[in-house]
């Protein structure tokens, strides 16, 4: 590999040397988070480096990508709702305020989640929860992978 794939996401998807891509979709990544203290959180990366809103793609390219963001949501969606009897609902987000390449969000969310968080943004989640080592993603999520990318293959055959 030429680099760290944490510090160049979108490069090293392009080059099949990211170890998170699930698919590569029409206009980008598909990816399953480095977190998963939200079992399931996905990330929809641009294939086009430099771009860093949404507003920088032509729109046609902007509308591919918000395509695939809704496409990745609703595997997502079907995957944690056949997994986690506790599923709730996805959050859907473009944000782009720490990662200067554009990327949105697929948060599943879920009924056991802490009462004080439940109906929050993710981003109030205590620092741990984006750190410690128990909710990194590892061979445990193998199935929730599995699970996600055949829905998307299963959306992708019925576009």
């Amino acid at each position: 590999m030429s680099g760290d794939w944490r510090t160049d996401r979108v490069g090293t998807a392009l080059r099949g040397e990211n170890p998170t891509v699930l698919r590569q979709l029409e206009s980008g990544f598909a990816a399953i988070g480095d977190v998963q203290f939200l079992p399931g959180y996905s990330v929809l990366l641009t294939d086009e480096p430099d771009v860093q809103r949404l507003s920088d793609l032509p729109r046609a390219k902007r509308l591919s990508f918000l395509s695939d963001m809704d496409q990745l949501g609703e595997a997502v969606e079907r995957a944690c709702r056949r997994i986690d009897p506790g599923f709730r609902r996805v959050n859907l987000e473009i944000l782009g305020n720490t990662d200067p390449f554009l990327h949105a969000h697929v948060w599943p969310r879920f009924d056991w989640e802490p009462a004080e968080l439940v109906g929050k943004p993710v981003w109030l989640y205590p620092r741990d929860r984006w750190t410690d080592e128990r909710f990194g993603l590892g061979s445990q999520h193998d199935v929730l992978r599995d699970a996600i990318g055949s829905e998307l293959d299963q959306l992708g055959s019925m576009a």
